[in-house]
């Protein structure tokens, strides 16, 4: 596992951990007035808070997904249409055939990643807040705090931290030079450092005690550490178990509303995913603390139950009167554009097509004037012959007479 050694994230994700480190600090705090002191009871419940809040992006991906069972057949076609064609004119052309058929179903390109590019990174924000409880919940930092502020006054206690600290992956500095350092580190500690930090500083072997057997029944559920690896032992065994079964279900509940296109690469690799991601998670779960699996857990059992209601939901809207509200919304939007200044998408495809008529046209110039007097005396020809055609068929000239013509000037042709 990888340890940052800093209180709080500061990536760019900072901000948005530190809403929801605020969340979960508001929840500890509250089961707190009930005499209620856990870290996996808080977890749960901090779990479920942010999947409701992040309900609105799951239904907006859901309808997505159920305009693109109508809209993917189309798209299917355009590219099939256009397999094997690299040139410029032609992949300009299936651009804007592409085009045509999101502004027929008011729906965009980037409608279905946007959702996902939103959830991203509150989940990774929301690990950070989860792999670091210390920094973000004011009650559990001050159990670890008591205990570095003794160790930070013990002589020599850089040189023993890093000694103990073999034990967690690191990075970043190793000097642990700030408290914060010190808390960070311990909150990494499970059962058998926490014996080795004992015996390492003796001094602080009653400071240490009494902290450690609050932190263990603040860290405790169901008869297990979060702070420990679940391992391949009962009833540690249950957690990357219980991960994989239900990340299972979760997937193959999504699967059923999701058509099964055989032709579709993108189809045939969330059927696999629906295997592959659930095993990785149970491999993830048996490394990691058993607080992130059960994190996991967490959120596959609210997604389930909130993707049964999201399912009957989505039975209940008509395919015709989303597209209808789509088409409505783009219509609004393109205005807005036109009205900004913007160029319309009928615009922009003319503005494609005269690209791709100048780029033949200069194509077309550099052959010599030869060849291009010959064409265009050809092009003369053709219209020459399809007017006296028309004047046949008023009675002017008859079939054969236009034969003969055409005979007499390939002749000539010859004589050239």
């Amino acid at each position: 596992m990888v340890v940052t050694l800093l209180t709080k994230s500061s990536s760019w994700l900072s901000p948005i951990a530190n809403i929801l480190g605020l969340i979960m600090n508001a929840i500890y705090e509250f089961f707190h007035l009930f005499g209620i002191q856990n870290i996996a009871l808080s977890i749960i419940v901090f779990t479920f808070i942010v999947k409701t809040l992040m309900l609105p992006l799951t239904i907006k991906q859901q309808k997505f997904t159920k305009l693109s069972s109508v809209m993917n057949p189309e798209l299917q076609k355009i590219q099939a249409k256009y397999k094997g064609k690299k040139d410029e004119a032609s992949l300009k052309k299936q651009q804007a055939e592409t085009q045509v058929v999101y502004q027929k179903y008011g729906a965009s390109p980037t409608a279905g990643c946007l959702p996902i590019l939103i959830t991203l990174p509150i989940m990774f924000a929301l690990y950070s807040v989860i792999n670091n409880i210390p920094a973000y919940v004011d009650q559990v930092r001050q159990l670890y705090e008591s205990i570095a502020l003794g160790i930070s006054t013990t002589a020599g206690y850089p040189d023993i931290l890093k000694t103990l600290s073999e034990g967690v992956r690191i990075t970043g500095s190793k000097d642990f030079s700030t408290t914060n350092q010190i808390i960070d580190l311990l909150a990494k500690f499970n059962t058998s450092h926490w014996e080795n930090l004992q015996t390492s500083f003796p001094a602080l072997k009653d400071t240490i005690v009494n902290s450690m057997d609050e932190i263990k029944q603040v860290n405790g559920f169901l008869g297990l550490n979060i702070a420990n690896n679940p391992g391949w032992k009962f009833p540690g065994i249950i957690i990357p178990f219980l991960a994989m079964a239900l990340q299972f279900i979760q997937s193959k509940q999504i699967q059923v509303k999701t058509p099964n296109n055989k032709d579709n690469p993108t189809a045939n690799a969330m059927s696999s995913m629906t295997y592959v991601m659930p095993i990785m998670s149970g491999v993830f779960c048996i490394t990691l603390p058993t607080g992130i699996g059960l994190y996991w857990i967490a959120t596959s059992v609210f997604a389930i139950i909130q993707q049964y209601f999201v399912n009957k939901y989505m039975d209940r809207i008509n395919v015709d009167d989303l597209i209808e509200k789509n088409v409505a919304k783009a219509s609004k939007r393109r205005s807005k554009t036109i009205a900004a200044g913007g160029a319309s998408l009928q615009e922009l495809a003319k503005k494609q097509t005269k690209s791709i008529d100048s780029t033949v046209s200069e194509k077309g110039k550099s052959t010599d004037s030869f060849g291009t007097k010959e064409k265009q005396d050809e092009v003369v020809e053709e219209s020459t012959v399809v007017e006296q055609t028309k004047q046949s068929s008023s009675g002017q000239k008859s079939i054969s007479e236009i034969a003969n013509l055409l005979k007499n000037r390939n002749s000539e042709k010859g004589d050239k």
